[in-house]
């Protein structure tokens, strides 16, 4: 008997050691879960049970309640409006975020290399985040009608009065407005980025004889991956916020420059045309969530 409690005093020991290391364990899981639980009720509830069912609801008629498969689908790609939208949204997507990127990637550098003396340059991007949407439509106005500061400057040198909103140059307006909002948010996430790599890593590089160039392809860019899969990530979702501006400025039906799925989706709800608008909903849904999953598979191959 003695023997075997012996025998068993370090494995009851081991016990009354175990404890100590799973609480802790058990208690920090607890207080994260207090933090998190909030967030995740709010994310099932409000976001994705509502999503399940926008899902649901592009396999079934919208009067009859009957399903009809992949019908829903089906039409909405036989329609000129999706078409449309769907060509516009991509043309912006892919001029806007590379021009994104590499301009507030720019502007990061420069700051950083700058120093503490552009606090006020960085005040100057980080503005047009504060203003509000309803003031960059009253800019937009101001410029760009056909009686604006624009028009005028032309009518002054001897040209015509231009409705700018209404030619192809809405596009180009659009991705101006998306630029100057959005680059100061970029080109933050960049100097996070930046603050993050050790000089010590340049300093060594110098000593090697590595130039301004290679220290930047070589160690900047690789160290700065992870952010920037992040800002590809986020500017794509930003890119589907430019529907307020230009739907306050040229309402439902815009010029077909700039006429996106943003306003495709909000006309469609507007005529209860429920059933295309969860087919296309789904179908974007699914495009940005592949996107995004060959964009992380892309960074951690070159991460490897």
């Amino acid at each position: 008997m003695a023997r075997k409690q012996q025998m068993k005093l370090p494995k009851q020991q081991q016990n009354a050691q175990e404890p100590i290391w799973q609480n802790k364990k058990k208690s920090d899981l607890k207080v994260a879960l207090c933090f998190l639980l909030p967030s995740l009720i709010g994310v099932m509830v409000f976001i994705f049970i509502p999503f399940i069912d926008v899902i649901r609801r592009s396999f079934f008629g919208a009067m009859s309640g009957e399903f009809v498969g992949l019908k829903n689908y089906a039409t909405i790609f036989q329609n000129d409006a999706f078409k449309l939208a769907g060509g516009n949204t991509l043309k912006f997507t892919l001029i806007c975020i590379p021009l994104l990127v590499i301009a507030s990637l720019g502007l990061a550098l420069l700051i950083n290399a700058i120093g503490k003396k552009a606090q006020l340059f960085k005040m100057t991007f980080l503005l047009p985040m504060a203003i509000p949407v309803a003031s960059v439509v009253l800019l937009w106005q101001v410029l760009f009608h056909q009686n604006g500061l624009l028009s005028r400057g032309i009518i002054a040198l001897g040209g015509q009065r231009v409705d700018w909103m209404k030619t192809d140059w809405a596009f180009w307006i659009l991705v101006a407005s998306y630029l100057w909002r959005n680059i100061g948010y970029d080109m933050v996430l960049w100097l996070a980025g930046l603050s993050t790599i050790s000089p010590a890593i340049y300093e060594a590089a110098k000593v090697d004889g590595a130039s301004s160039w290679q220290q930047f392809t070589k160690i900047t860019i690789p160290q700065l991956l992870p952010t920037l899969f992040t800002i590809v990530v986020l500017s794509l979702l930003n890119s589907f916020k430019v529907f307020r501006e230009a739907y306050l400025i040229a309402g439902d039906y815009p010029h077909d420059s700039m006429y996106m799925l943003q306003h495709l989706f909000n006309n469609w709800f507007v005529s209860l045309d429920i059933d295309k608008l969860s087919a296309a909903a789904t179908i974007v849904a699914g495009v940005i969530l592949i996107l995004i999953l060959l964009l992380q598979r892309t960074w951690e191959g070159d991460e490897d």
